[in-house]
């Protein structure tokens, strides 16, 4: 074999995805393709002469439009003309050479062969498509968690009413084989009543079965809506120890179904520890401790593949709030119960249970109304526990002082009302900086129905168009690190001479973006891939854009938690050398998405008006 096929060998084997190929298949590809040099002076001659081929830039710039798309700006690495080849139609081939280099032109038969590995063929039809060239997120190991109850608790639950015997509740259990029964009135969740309560609370007691099952069914007891996620579920049962979980429907609160530990099980595919259990039975600041700092170890142990880092920062938001809620018992043990109504806060990446090792707190008070010296002295001396005991458990403290701690972070809800009224009347940019992080907002202990008070009253205002025109503009000051030519943008004064900063230009852009929709159209949740989820049809955004913005996000934080546990730092300058190939191609098409997504939003709510 000559050089010439040599050459072009290693240059596959370099251009994802054309490394998965099969040896022979690669060289069976090489041999039937060319490297061509291509200048203005002969591009018209060249392209030909080469005709119905695949072109892979090995060097230079171009502007190609090669279908009905838009016109592209490519250099090395992108390939253009695929879309003729998959859907076998002659569309007209516009290339201008901005900078003469070398193209790779793969004959269409060559590029058949290509497409009978499955992983060419799903990057070329995503790339048609413009969604993400990888494995869907579901085909994730850790994804089962991610799942939402609803697609769970499939099985509608099984109720009685409150004035029904006991001895009927034992009888229907048993008739239907299940473990529980809900006993609900007017169609809301009223008690529970398990396996268990009929042993110890009737058997052992030898209670008279023609009671009302009112006398032993647990009251109010825990629950999720149905747009949650059954780690929510894991952890919820775990730090409550139980083992039947009612689920209710995210509007009305009507009961729809039931998980049990034993659905958990059915659901689970890998052995996965769940370190907050740990943490949920920690029964002092010394023992909290202990459990909080095995969890850096425990993620660098058990992610191993891109798909495991899938949950590792809901893993982390979710042992932050069980922290929390540890804290606030040990405080309030030796200090005694609160003297009103209150709900702990978090904001940002906590809220959105997106956490990396390098974030720190953001969290604030919200009272039930303006407390008077002593009750104000009490929720300080609270705030400073639970903030330095987050410290201490290895959840830094906030440099902005977006912490409980901080007595501007401790109102009333009639203030936190009045505060958002002030946001409104002044969406200027140096004021979106201030507050934005406020927006991505979850209610992690206490009384949570002073949240969804808070909730909404902002609803209507956060609808206002000048306040989401103000939002959008905002989500469109920091750019995606691809140039013009679709080359990678690297920080300068870094060591590491091709680093981007993967939260701030890309993570950080699709928060904004999908939070502005969800502030949009109503959708409280915080997370960003559930707000994606919860936006209605005729959000403005298409079902397959919706989709392709959350894998974006998974792709996003996968690379940016490898990167973290990989290299044992807290930063999020993600090195283009340690991607592979296809990776990088993959981060190109992500970037893209999300500057067209950035565009989007600006024609949608502020007129074009960057």
């Amino acid at each position: 074999m000559n050089v010439i096929p040599n050459q072009i060998i290693e240059f596959l084997k370099s251009s994802g995805p054309f490394d998965e190929l099969e040896q022979e298949d690669l060289h069976e590809i090489a041999r039937h393709s060319r490297i061509v040099y291509l200048t203005s002076e002969n591009q018209q001659e060249m392209l030909e002469q080469h005709a119905n081929c695949l072109y892979l830039i090995q060097s230079g710039q171009f502007s190609v439009k090669d279908s009905d798309g838009e016109l592209q700006h490519l250099s090395e690495g992108d390939y253009f003309n695929y879309a003729a080849l998959l859907d076998k139609v002659a569309y007209k081939l516009v290339v201008t050479v901005e900078s003469a280099g070398l193209i790779l032109c793969l004959p269409a038969r060559e590029f058949e062969l290509a497409l009978t590995n499955s992983k060419v063929a799903q990057f070329f039809a995503a790339a048609k498509e413009n969604v993400l060239q990888h494995e869907a997120v579901n085909d994730s190991n850790s994804m089962w968690l991610h799942k939402p109850l609803s697609e769970v608790a499939e099985i509608k639950p099984i109720t009685i009413s409150q004035t029904d015997s006991i001895q009927s509740a034992g009888a229907l259990m048993s008739q239907k084989r299940i473990s529980s029964v809900l006993i609900i009135e007017n169609k809301q969740l009223l008690g529970i009543v398990t396996d268990r309560d009929l042993r110890n609370r009737v058997v052992a007691q030898g209670l008279n079965m023609q009671l009302p099952v009112k006398q032993i069914m647990t009251e109010t007891p825990a629950f999720l809506t149905s747009n949650r996620t059954l780690f929510d579920a894991v952890c919820l049962m775990n730090e409550r120890t139980i083992n039947h979980l009612p689920v209710l429907d995210f509007k009305t609160r009507e009961p729809v179904g039931m998980i049990t530990a034993t659905d958990i099980f059915k659901q689970q595919r890998n052995n996965v520890l769940f370190v907050i259990s740990d943490i949920s039975k920690a029964q002092n600041l010394y023992e909290l401790t202990r459990c909080a700092w095995q969890l850096p170890h425990y993620f660098a142990s058990s992610a191993k593949r891109l798909g495991d880092f899938d949950i590792v920062g809901k893993v982390l938001s979710q042992a932050t709030d069980v922290m929390t809620r540890r804290l606030i018992t040990f405080f309030q043990q030796q200090h005694g119960e609160a003297p009103m109504p209150y709900c702990w806060l978090v904001y940002g990446s906590q809220a959105r249970e997106d956490q990396t090792m390098g974030s720190d707190q953001d969290n604030a008070l919200l009272l039930a109304y303006k407390p008077n010296e002593e009750q104000a002295e009490y929720f300080e001396k609270l705030a400073s526990y639970v903030c330095l005991g987050l410290g201490k458990c290895g959840i830094k403290l906030c440099d902005g002082n977006i912490m409980a701690s901080n007595p501007e972070l401790r109102k009333s809800v009639d203030e936190a009302i009045d505060e958002a009224k002030e946001w409104i009347r002044q969406p200027t940019p140096e004021a979106i900086l201030s507050f934005n992080i406020f927006l991505d907002a979850r209610a992690a202990a206490g009384d949570k129905s002073l949240f969804e008070q808070l909730q909404k009253a902002r609803q209507s205002m956060f609808k206002q168009s000048m306040f989401l025109a103000a939002l959008a503009r905002e989500a469109n000051q920091v750019s995606v690190p691809l140039s013009i030519f679709h080359k990678f943008v690297y920080v300068k004064g870094r060591k590491e001479k091709d680093s981007i900063d993967i939260k701030t230009t890309a993570v950080a852009i699709v928060n904004s973006l999908v939070r502005l929709h969800a502030l949009a159209n109503g959708v409280n949740v915080p997370s960003t891939v559930a707000r994606l989820r919860n936006l209605p049809e005729d959000c403005g955004i298409s079902k397959g854009d919706r989709k392709n913005l959350a894998d974006i996000w998974m792709f996003l934080n996968r690379l940016r938690w490898r990167h973290q546990l990989n290299n044992k730092v807290q930063d999020n300058f993600v090195r283009i050398s340690d991607l592979s190939s296809l990776e990088k191609h993959q981060l190109k098409a992500a970037f893209k998405t999300i500057h067209r997504a950035q565009q989007a939003a600006i024609l949608k709510y502020s007129g074009g008006i960057g």
